[in-house]
């Protein structure tokens, strides 16, 4: 299986926590070793959007997927 799909795989896999709180999460693209995200719904403006993209997402991708991983919050970014 190749890593994007394994990526999209475990976003999934945490989606649904997301959209419990009003929000929902966005793959973009990955470049060496970083997926690019969006949030979207509550999750855009949330003040723990950081927190939830590093101990949430980019930590189940690191156990998941490759400890190498990182993500990158294109809400923030732009």
């Amino acid at each position: 299986m190749d890593l994007e799909k394994k990526v999209k795989e475990s976003i999934e896999m945490i989606r649904p926590s997301l959209q419990n709180d009003g929000g929902d999460i966005e793959f973009v693209k990955i470049e060496d070793n970083k997926v690019y995200v969006k949030l979207t719904g509550a999750c855009a403006g949330c003040a723990m959007a950081a927190m939830t993209l590093k101990n949430g997402v980019e930590r189940m991708l690191k156990f998941n997927v490759d400890e190498k991983l990182e993500v990158v919050n294109l809400n923030f970014a732009e």
